[in-house]
């Protein structure tokens, strides 16, 4: 069996991995890349594989870094089915739509000045239509449904409370009597997080696929963000400025709305001039919104609650939907203070962008950024300090303040991530570390192996290994041997000896030889796979 990896390797987008077993292949998730200029080109190029000769697909979930190549994918030959959960099938909907909505605007702006400048117009990556027609070849299933593709390959989707209907994947693959499970976390959610429920633990693996965006941090209190974010609105107003929140249109908009009914309610004695209007200034993020509502089953418990006690968590007084075009550009033309929250999160493109052109310049108002922001990508050159930006052909002065409040964000960071391999009862052989900019995963791979003395590898683009009768080699034939793993098995050779001289200071006075053989066959059977594993290390060093 092969797996390579084809996107979110070293980066956080454009998550993409192929697995080649003996009789099928079939990718897990197909994003977008996002950030600057050389990654967003990586859409274009030709996949490394063949679509026709893909036999289905694992969708994650709905975000487009993991699914906006979908409809790229079913125009260049795809026929296979893409399972995911109910609630990911409905947020691609209108998440693709939206997307294949801008591919054909961006490309419109495009062909007006290479017509100019008397070149040839060029395609869009795909359209509205690409992605009405891509949605056919989705099939829902379940939370913890486990569900035979073929002979040989089961799956299960448990839920990783990053998103509606976000999803860590189990995958059984046998082969030659053998089977392997890969675990692909997706993007984990944190605990505690609002709205939706928190990620499941997973019991075991072979080999476990992990997100890493924020593994070289921890998120601050979760108590204070809602309130750091309250004291920037707050004293925004105070000055008769403007709050503009650029976020993701698909779960952190629809966390926001929940927080923000949940202060308004909590402080009802809030002086008047405080209850501003807030928008929520996207199309997309209102049809979220919608799913949202109708998924109401798979909210935490504080949720549920409130819809129980006759209280809609996404609705309150002072919260307006802008979904007309006219409407957004007339928020720009008010001067009284307002909130507007408006998608994309990473400023990549939709009407923040808008926004943000009419508002940076003004020193009264604030940028608020309540998620990560991809390298290379206008949130983060504005999280870094920058003076000035280009705007729609414009160069926009930045004089507005510039937060950042990381309490909100979608992923699950260093202590998180740490927490939820801990919990796996059989632990796995190997990690690979994905979605994650390199300082992230190295600081992570670093403490899984102190921690829990398993080895990790941080794949760079387009790299593959094969697991061959229980041996991780990579496809030139040479063994992944880092100084860690000869590390790992000596503490592991040293455990298993001090577990013998307990054991024989047990018969002593221990009487129950079935227990005593019991685990001595146990113990027996750790070391002659340790020393099984040093043989094959001697042999290819040999090589």
């Amino acid at each position: 069996m092969n797996i390579q990896f084809l996107g979110a390797a070293k980066v956080v987008t454009g998550s993409n991995i192929l697995v080649t077993t003996k009789d099928y292949q079939f990718i897990i998730d197909c994003g977008l890349f996002q950030g600057s200029e050389d990654l967003e080109n990586l859409n274009y190029e030709d996949f490394k594989f063949d679509p026709k000769e893909i036999n289905f697909m694992l969708l994650s979930h709905a975000h487009i870094d993991h699914c906006g190549r979908i409809p790229k994918l079913v125009k260049d030959g795809f026929r296979g089915k893409i399972y995911c959960t109910n609630a990911t099938y409905d947020l691609a909907d209108i998440m693709l739509k939206d997307s294949g909505y801008i591919q054909e605007s961006d490309t419109q702006w495009i062909n007006k000045s290479r017509r100019r400048s008397g070149k040839e117009p060029v395609e869009p990556l795909y359209s509205v239509e690409d992605a009405e027609n891509s949605l056919r070849y989705f099939e829902p299933v379940l939370y913890d449904q486990k569900v035979e593709i073929n002979g040989g390959i089961s799956v299960r989707f448990k839920d990783a409370g990053h998103i509606l209907g976000s999803s860590i994947i189990e995958i059984w693959i046998e082969e030659k009597k053998d089977t392997a499970k890969i675990v692909f976390s997706g993007d984990l959610g944190t605990s505690g997080k609002p709205l939706i429920r928190d990620p499941e633990f997973i019991d075991e693996a072979d080999y476990l696929i992990m997100e890493s965006t924020y593994g070289d941090r921890e998120h601050e209190n979760k108590e204070f963000r809602m309130k750091r974010l309250m004291e920037i609105i707050n004293e925004t107003v105070s000055n008769n400025g403007t709050v503009i929140i650029p976020s993701f249109a698909v779960g952190r908009t629809q966390e926001l709305i929940y927080e923000l009914n949940k202060y308004y309610a909590e402080h009802d004695n809030l002086e008047e001039f405080l209850k501003i209007p807030i928008y929520i200034d996207s199309p997309m993020a209102i049809s979220a919104t919608e799913i949202f509502r109708k998924n109401s089953y798979a909210f935490d418990k504080e949720a549920r609650d409130y819809i129980l006690k006759g209280d809609n968590p996404l609705k309150f007084d002072n919260l307006y939907f802008v979904r007309d075009h006219k409407e957004s550009m007339r928020l720009n033309e008010a001067d009284y203070p307002k909130v507007i929250i408006s998608a994309s999160g990473m400023c990549t493109a939709g009407r923040v962008r808008h926004h943000l052109k009419h508002n940076l310049w003004k020193e009264k108002n604030a940028v608020v950024f309540v998620g990560y922001q991809a390298h290379g990508t206008l949130g983060r050159i504005l999280q870094e300090g920058a003076t000035s930006v280009k705007l729609l052909g414009e160069n926009i002065a930045v004089t507005a303040s510039i937060h950042s409040v990381e309490g909100f964000s979608g992923h699950a960071d260093q202590k998180d991530l740490l927490r939820w391999i801990g919990k796996f009862k059989k632990k796995p052989k190997r990690i690979f570390l994905v979605h994650g900019e390199s300082n992230s995963s190295e600081a992570l791979k670093e403490l899984i192996f102190k921690k829990y003395h398993i080895d990790s590898y941080i794949p760079s683009m387009g790299y593959s290994f094969t697991i061959e009768e229980s041996v991780l080699k990579e496809e030139s034939g040479e063994m992944l041997l880092p100084v860690e793993r000869k590390e790992r098995i000596k503490n592991e050779l040293e455990e298993v000896l001090n577990q013998f001289r307990i054991l024989q200071e047990k018969t002593e006075y221990f009487l129950d030889d079935i227990v005593l053989e019991n685990e001595y066959d146990h113990l027996k059977n750790k070391l002659i796979a340790l020393q099984r594993e040093l043989m094959d290390i001697a042999i290819l060093i040999g090589k």
